[in-house]
């Protein structure tokens, strides 16, 4: 083979690679519904992960994100929601003018063994509201079982389909690691800073 088909084969490959970026991280961020919202806050909203149980004060996860993006973050974390107690309590994010809403719940559905279409048709609903409103989703994935996670594909398509930013599984490589967890289902310090890194890039990106 000479230089020359050498070079175009090179060529080609990277063309390649660079259109696969493209079409599912470029697109997949403009995508976004509300991407150029006019909100005024961010605002945090879910269970106990949002409120930061088992860290130190000012060490839990939104506190983190709030301080390296230097701008204030409204915790609204109620300790053991479910989807159906965040659907019932939307309208307190919705009252702060959110540019952006971090959205996790489903933790709690799964412990409380609530069926999964309720559980994913209560986000939906709480979405949709947060859209209407003009805000940006960024949507926080949590695990949905030891063994088999029966959250992860449904997390991904729901995404996929709802014009939301993505964070998969917030969880993934904390549990069951003593150095991470304060409990079986809350992280410690270093687990929460560890959910922090993995929000952080998505976070900064909805805020260009």
């Amino acid at each position: 083979m000479n230089s020359r088909k050498k070079m175009l084969i090179v060529a080609g490959a990277i063309l390649v690679i660079f259109g696969v970026w493209f079409f599912f991280f470029k697109n997949n961020e403009s995508e976004i519904i509300n991407r150029n919202s006019r909100g005024t806050s961010i605002v945090a909203f879910g269970d106990s992960l949002i409120n930061g149980v088992g860290s130190t004060e000012g060490s839990d996860f939104v506190s983190l994100l709030s301080e390296r993006i230097d701008q204030p973050i409204i915790n609204l974390g109620v300790n053991g929601n479910t989807t159906v107690d965040g659907l019932a309590r939307i309208n307190k994010a919705l009252d702060e003018d959110p540019k952006i809403v971090i959205l996790l719940l489903g933790g709690n559905d799964y412990l409380k063994k609530v069926p999964i279409d309720e559980t994913f048709k209560n986000l939906e609903l709480m979405v949709k509201a947060i859209q209407k409103q003009g805000s940006m989703v960024l949507l926080l994935g949590v695990r949905g079982g030891l063994l088999t996670d029966i959250f992860a594909e449904r997390f991904e398509e729901f995404a996929a389909s709802h014009g939301v930013a993505f964070v998969p599984n917030v969880l993934d490589g904390l549990i069951a690691k003593n150095k991470y967890m304060s409990d079986a289902v809350h992280p410690n310090d270093a687990g929460y800073e560890k959910i922090a890194d993995k929000v952080e890039p998505t976070l900064r990106r909805l805020l260009k």
